[in-house]
């Protein structure tokens, strides 16, 4: 029997309510600062409700841009966000299937010392790897390109390791039985463990997505030509207005364009994202 208690009811709930406040918050500010001209937004009180300039916003975003990134289109810096996010996002999977696959079912001498050097390479974030990967960026002519965005960000430990979990769940007669069937290991990789990772692929790929949507640092660092800025770094250069004061308005109508493509992927594949971090059997 299931106690009703309407204290702990009333207090999980006004702490909910209070979380969603925190988070919802922000983002209300930034659609209301983005509906309202350059003018108000610098006056006080600021505005906690919705102008009527809105589209108006979003087409001089669009147009001429904003402030110091105004030589390149909102557009393209949208679209370079979206590919060098996808690049990552499907090739750590890739990779890390892959990966993990050799480790689980393939035996070859020191199997499992590789599978704990990858494990490693998680102390050794982008961060503490830059200069000689910048180097090695460099030499290979992949400066100002998407090879260079994401080839450096697709290999993902934390990936392998998930999905040497997940294969470690499969029985061994799976495999048996696709072997006296005549399946080979690709065979039995592309249909039998690919389904069984369908929802822990898609878990991943959410979280990978908006990894390498956000990504700052190393597009700033591999990126000199202004047709190559990702929409993060196109947000930075409009705040560093050296003449004039920062397009308040037109800067949260960018940002707010930018949230959309996340939140697209998280609306999209929610269940399936929900399903791969909470499903414990195959």
């Amino acid at each position: 029997m299931v106690e009703n208690r309407p204290v702990s009811t009333f207090l999980s709930h006004a702490v909910l309510w209070l979380g969603i406040l925190v988070i919802a918050f922000p983002i209300w500010v930034t659609i209301v600062a983005a509906s309202h001209d350059a003018l108000r937004l610098t006056q006080v009180p600021l505005p906690l409700w919705p102008g009527d300039l809105f589209f108006h916003n979003l087409q001089l975003a669009f147009t001429q841009g904003v402030g110091n990134a105004r030589e390149q289109s909102i557009g393209t810096m949208l679209t370079n966000s979206l590919i060098m996010a996808m690049m990552i996002a499907v090739g750590k999977i890739i990779i890390s299937l892959l990966s993990a696959f050799a480790i689980v079912y393939f035996r070859f001498p020191f199997r499992m010392g590789f599978f704990w050097m990858i494990f490693i390479t998680l102390m050794l974030p982008v961060e503490v790897r830059i200069l000689p990967t910048f180097e090695v960026v460099a030499n290979f002519g992949m400066l100002n390109s998407y090879w260079g965005l994401s080839i450096p960000l697709i290999a993902s430990a934390t990936a392998t390791f998930m999905f040497r979990q997940v294969f470690l769940t499969v029985p061994d007669e799976m495999l048996e039985a696709a072997r006296i069937d005549g399946a080979g290991p690709f065979r039995f990789f592309f249909d039998i463990l690919l389904p069984l990772s369908r929802t822990n692929i898609a878990a991943l790929f959410v979280i990978l997505f908006i990894y390498g949507w956000n990504q700052y640092l190393w597009p700033l660092l591999i990126t000199t030509e202004k047709s190559m800025y990702t929409i993060v770094m196109g947000i930075k250069q409009m705040l560093e207005a050296v003449e004039e004061s920062p397009e308040w308005h037109l800067i949260m109508m960018t940002t707010l364009l930018a949230m959309i493509p996340p939140v697209i992927v998280v609306i999209t594949m929610q269940k399936l994202f929900v399903r791969g971090l909470t499903e414990t059997e195959k």
